[in-house]
């Protein structure tokens, strides 16, 4: 049952709570994206940029500037 939990964050590098740190940032920045999204669809002359600075950031954030390290439990695990 341990493993369904640890499992993927072990293989982007994480623990659990750096995991869940991780995906509950995107998640908020995400929501808040998506309500500055919605109030430009009302008001068009609001948050002209934030949706398409938002997504860059998060690209950004997961993908281009990603640097965390192995996990030390995925790290032994493999050497075993």
């Amino acid at each position: 049952m341990h493993r369904l939990f640890t499992q993927h964050p072990e293989t982007v590098g994480e623990t659990y709570f750096q995991h869940m740190y991780s995906a509950a940032s995107f998640g908020v920045k995400m929501l808040v994206g998506a309500f500055c999204c919605f109030v430009h669809a009302i008001l068009p002359f609001m948050f002209e940029k934030k949706g398409s600075e938002m997504i860059t950031d998060l690209h950004d954030r997961m993908i281009t500037n990603r640097h965390r390290s192995p996990a030390p439990e995925a790290v032994e695990a493999k050497t075993t």
